[in-house]
């Protein structure tokens, strides 16, 4: 098998994880998120990116240790075995697969604006007409072939179009802060600060976009065996697209509360009702050249998104097969241009199925917020384990405070998990579970004894599964829950449950150590770089 090539350097590590993050988000985030929780709408976006960059620095230790294309849904395998390994990487999978999907959607919808007669029937009642379906399909196709030829270029093209994604918004936020602005919308004039309570701010966080937004953190890890000198370049590009785009988020959501017109909310932020939300704020400002650069970036923006996920789902599969849950044929790496390029056909016929069968934004955006988070919750636990049954593998980078830090992260996780309400969590943990057959067919194919024993020491995140679930049901009614656990206290069990199956976690970790390498982790799977000394081949000594 040919091995992936490393071309990407720091800088253009850094856009890709901005490309991913800055999408239709966006777009769409900051009224969303006003609709939900009024002017606290600001403090859900802190929320959010405090919460999402503590999860996404355990995963920079392993992405340093591991820099290996697709290693964000194999650390759990690396440290757990291939049951807990195959279910983080089938929820990862899942929610990058209708990623570029989802952007497609995003520009079509956002063209309805548009004057043309052509443009306006794009959309019938919030889903894409024949023709906007057909648009949306061309989308794909150049997302495909942008990827499909070399990982160089879709670097390069990335991070042009990445400027473009940044500078738009921070002009729309600079712009309306001075030329737009009503302090009274952040007061009692607008019905208070948070006039839906603090359960509206958190449920923002997880409903509103703003997880799917910075949940383009990943793009970096999952790219690291193509990235130069990955120990460095790695951490830099997850933390440092995150800050960027947080504090670009926070700023767009400041800016478009004091935009609104305040005659527009005499009925209240739930009533605000946008088409595209900048654009009819900038047309009401008199900016008409705004506008049209928002149009043209509603196009552009997602596009870079859209590009981004299509080369980082294609190399999250490829982690399946590499952790051997899928044919071979899936992995295979085209010698000549270095991707994986049958992982990112499967893909692209996935993708197609995503857009016909849900073809608007709100209905693929809520799917893909919690398979996200359902595969994050094994990178705080997986770090952790590794210190303790592979001392041995050189660490890059070497994170402080990370026994305060790894179990923060999967409280956060499990607060996100239950925040984003029932029914949706059942629905997609149940989801996640419908992997199990595959897992069960290429295990037993090794050895049915193994395939049984790693399936029984796994059960703790069945367990954990099982217990999320009932808790989201029997839950307040602030998160669509049957209220037979009040509010509050609700919040308090959601953290007793995770910090109870954390311990749990990192104890069934010890079991799948053997050798000098974690189990499921064989020597030529770590580069001579991520090695120690003892356990480098004597070539590289």
């Amino acid at each position: 098998m040919s091995s992936l090539k490393r071309n990407i350097a720091p800088l253009p590590l850094l856009f890709t994880g901005l490309g991913s993050i800055i999408g239709s988000g966006w777009l769409f985030g900051a009224w969303n998120t006003a609709q939900i929780a009024g002017p606290a709408a600001i403090l859900a976006w802190v929320v959010g990116m405090v919460m999402m960059l503590t999860i996404a620095i355990t995963y920079t230790e392993l992405g340093a240790m591991f820099p290996q294309s697709g290693a964000m849904g194999r650390y759990a395998g690396y440290s757990h075995g291939p049951f807990v390994g195959f279910l983080a990487s089938w929820a990862n999978w899942l929610s990058m697969i209708a990623i570029p999907p989802i952007e497609a959607v995003a520009s079509v919808q956002y063209m309805t604006s548009w004057e043309w007669a052509w443009a306006r029937g794009l959309t019938e009642g919030g889903n894409l007409t024949p023709s906007g379906l057909a648009l949306a399909t061309a989308f794909l196709v150049v997302y495909f072939l942008l990827n499909f030829w070399t990982v160089q270029l879709f670097a390069k093209s990335n991070t042009a179009i990445t400027v473009f994604k940044i500078v738009v918004p921070l002009l729309v936020g600079v712009a309306l802060l001075t030329l737009g602005f009503h302090p009274e919308n952040f007061d009692a004039a607008s019905g208070g600060f948070a006039p839906f309570g603090w359960a509206a701010v958190f449920t923002g966080v997880a409903t509103s976009g703003i997880v799917l937004s910075f949940n383009g953190f990943q793009a970096p890890i999952n790219l690291a065996g193509e990235a130069r000198n990955p120990g460095r370049s790695v951490p830099f590009a997850v933390v440092g697209a995150i800050v960027l785009a947080g504090i670009l988020y926070v700023l767009l959501q400041v800016a478009f509360i004091g935009a609104v017109p305040p005659e527009r909310l005499t009925e209240g932020w739930k009533a605000l009702k946008f088409d595209s939300p900048f654009a009819d704020l900038a047309l009401a400002l008199g900016l008409n050249w705004m506008a049209i650069l928002l149009y043209v970036d509603a196009v552009i923006s997602p596009s870079g998104t859209g590009i981004t996920y299509t080369a980082t789902a294609s190399r999250a599969l490829y982690g399946l097969e590499r952790g051997g849950h899928l044919p071979a044929l899936v992995g295979r790496v085209h010698p000549l241009f270095g991707v994986p390029r049958n992982a990112m056909w499967i893909n692209l016929a996935l993708g197609f199925a995503c857009l016909y069968l849900f073809p608007n934004w709100g209905a693929l955006a809520a799917v893909i917020s919690i398979t996200c988070v359902i595969g994050f919750l094994m990178g705080p636990i997986s770090v952790v384990t590794l210190r303790r049954t592979a001392p041995q593998l050189h660490r890059p980078l070497r994170l402080r405070g990370l026994r305060v830090l790894a179990p923060l992260a999967f409280v956060f996780a499990s607060l996100l998990l239950y925040w984003s309400r029932w029914p949706l969590t059942g629905q997609i943990i149940l989801l996640v579970l419908l992997g199990l057959p595959i897992y069960l067919y290429y295990e037993t194919r090794r050895g049915r004894a193994q395939a049984w024993s790693a399936l029984w020491s796994g059960l703790w995140l069945v367990g954990y599964l099982a217990c999320m679930t009932a808790l989201s049901w029997l839950g307040a009614r602030d998160f669509g829950g049957t209220g037979l656990v009040p509010y509050g206290l609700d919040m308090v069990l959601v953290v007793v449950v995770a910090l109870t199956f954390y311990g749990l976690g990192l104890r069934a970790g010890s079991r799948y150590v053997h050798g000098d390498l974690p189990s499921g982790l064989e020597e030529s799977d770590v580069p001579a770089e991520s090695q120690s000394p003892a356990t480098r081949p004597s070539a590289t000594r």
